[in-house]
């Protein structure tokens, strides 16, 4: 069945919420900040065609646990990403990741380089130097009353339109996956923990170790982002960190490129993980 469906599992005592599809090797689906697995569901199709694909809510989001009473840093999420493997008998996997989802994801890698076989990066954080627009970011979610605003259902709403080309496809019933986990105001804060919980600390040992992981990267942006302004420099130098790293700029793109292209990106994903 090449048609996601939804599943929970228990990892570390946390409930969390995933979507699968298909059969064959495994390909773990990273979102990252305010999303959740909704935003791979138009992805999942074409790559579940020829790999068992799944799709997690990390905890903090979707319909995860979001527990305010842990540091939702990097360490934590390396743990739940092997708890959560190790739930579904999972021993290595393809990743694909995106915004926040990269720096987790990618911390994970290098951490853990034997479980991981191909690597595929969208729209997303690498490196410490990071631009003016993360920066302005994490500044906001340490402001009280502007992270309050900026994790309410409808900013969230807001946040998803900014991220996209295609404006006009976010319907309704786009959209309340994505803002409806967030109607409780203890929802709202742990997503302000999840959102600015992960250090510069981590980001530099990603930097350190990523050129000696030996796996085959994938890189694929939408042009148009004004999330991550600077994605070309940061795809651009991850090449440079694995110059046999394919390169695909997709125009009329934004930084939710699931969302602008999905079928597109789906399959230059599948392409890819067919020839590797």
């Amino acid at each position: 069945m090449t048609e996601p469906s939804s599943h929970y599992t228990q990892v570390n005592n946390l409930r969390l919420h995933y979507l699968e599809a298909g059969e064959g090797d495994p390909t773990l689906l990273l979102h990252g900040f305010p999303t959740s697995s909704h935003l791979w569901r138009n992805v999942m199709p074409k790559l579940a065609k020829t790999h068992r694909v799944i799709a997690i809510d990390l905890p903090g989001y979707g319909l995860s646990d979001k527990p305010l009473d842990v540091t939702y840093d990097f360490e934590f999420y390396e743990s739940v990403i092997e708890g959560f493997l190790d739930a579904l008998d999972i021993h290595t996997t393809n990743l694909a990741v995106h915004d926040l989802g990269g720096p987790i994801g990618l911390f994970w890698a290098v951490r853990h380089p034997r479980r991981v076989r191909e690597i595929v990066l969208l729209n997303t954080l690498v490196y410490p130097e990071t631009s003016w627009a993360v920066k302005l970011f994490l500044l906001a979610m340490r402001a009280p009353g502007l992270r309050d605003f900026i994790v309410r259902p409808g900013s969230i709403a807001g946040a998803i339109k900014f991220g996209v080309v295609h404006k006009e496809r976010l319907t309704r019933e786009v959209l309340t996956p994505y803002t409806a986990p967030f109607e409780d105001a203890a929802a709202r804060k742990a997503l302000i923990k999840a959102g600015s919980g992960l250090g510069t600390g981590g980001l530099a040992e990603i930097a350190r170790k990523l050129p000696a992981l030996e796996v085959s990267l994938r890189l694929i942006y939408g042009e148009n982002d004004r999330a991550l302004p600077d994605v070309a420099k940061t795809m651009q130098r991850v090449q440079r960190d694995h110059p046999l790293a394919e390169l695909t700029a997709l125009p009329n793109c934004g930084h939710f490129l699931q969302e602008d292209e999905p079928e597109r990106v789906g399959q230059l994903i599948a392409e890819f993980l067919n020839t590797h």
